[in-house]
């Protein structure tokens, strides 16, 4: 069952007035919004509108400016950032596995950097593998998987460390349907099952289910934000999610005037 998020409980994921440049060149402007505990949230933004910036900056690959804030379950990333990264999981857009250990070698490596002691990380390692139907290939050189296997066994890694909020950054790029539909069902089942909060990075429309909270990204800036209805609200009455994405997104002289705001209070 998922956890009831009461008024008073925390954000999984707070961000605040967050922008961010390279050089003179503005990757993210004054960003802001929260993810709460046992939701699904789909970050929607085409190619190079910041969403891997983002999640730079949510995990500490990127110093955050002054001025901005980000929290992870109350946690301030500048000034608990231990207390903050224990909480969460993190699968990058470019793989990350060393193709030269096998799949076990690498969630027990990734295990003995977080503190896990030996045996408790072999029994969480081979939890995860079979929740992603991966207990069989745990002995297997990573260069031996699938692009798909790849993925599971990325996110099995991430899960090793039990966090309470999972960060994706575009997981299924270059996947094939059904490779693409284990993994959303995996993950939202963790959302649904156990709690879990999730970012999910996408530019892929149809990764975008009806029960999903949806950040459309454009710009560096977050066009629209909220449940799927709220989100085809946003963009002018659209019919569809792929309406409103192409409403939200658009160059500026493509875009009708709108009558009020599109982003919600983060």
């Amino acid at each position: 069952m998922t956890p009831a998020a009461g008024p008073a409980a925390p954000a999984a994921l707070e961000v605040e007035r967050l922008s961010f440049s390279y050089g003179k060149r503005p990757a993210l402007r004054g960003v802001g919004f929260r993810v709460m505990p046992g939701e699904f949230a789909v970050l929607l933004g085409p190619n190079g509108a910041g969403k891997s910036t983002l999640f730079s900056l949510v995990t500490r690959l990127f110093d955050a400016p002054a001025g901005a804030a980000v929290r992870v379950f109350g946690a301030d990333l500048r000034r608990e950032p231990g207390k903050a990264l224990a909480a969460l999981g993190v699968v990058f857009q470019q793989p990350t596995l060393d193709p030269d250990l096998s799949v076990r070698e690498c969630l027990l490596y990734h295990a003995a950097l977080h503190g896990l002691p030996g045996a408790e990380a072999r029994e969480r390692a081979a939890h995860e593998l079979d929740r992603v139907g991966l207990g069989d290939r745990a002995a297997d050189r990573v260069r031996n998987l699938s692009g798909g296997q790849r993925r599971r066994a990325e996110i099995a890694r991430a899960l090793l460390t039990r966090p309470r909020l999972l960060l994706l950054d575009e997981p299924t790029v270059g996947l094939d349907a059904a490779s693409r539909s284990f993994l959303l069902d995996h993950v939202r089942g963790l959302c649904r099952d156990e709690g879990l909060a999730v970012l999910w990075a996408t530019h892929l429309i149809d990764e975008v289910g009806e029960g999903a909270r949806v950040l459309v990204l454009r710009d560096g800036e977050i066009r629209a934000d909220g449940a799927v209805h709220e989100v085809l609200a946003q963009a002018r009455g659209a019919a569809t999610v792929a309406e409103a994405f192409a409403r939200l997104t658009a160059a500026p002289e493509q875009r009708a005037p709108a009558a009020g705001a599109v982003g919600r209070a983060a």
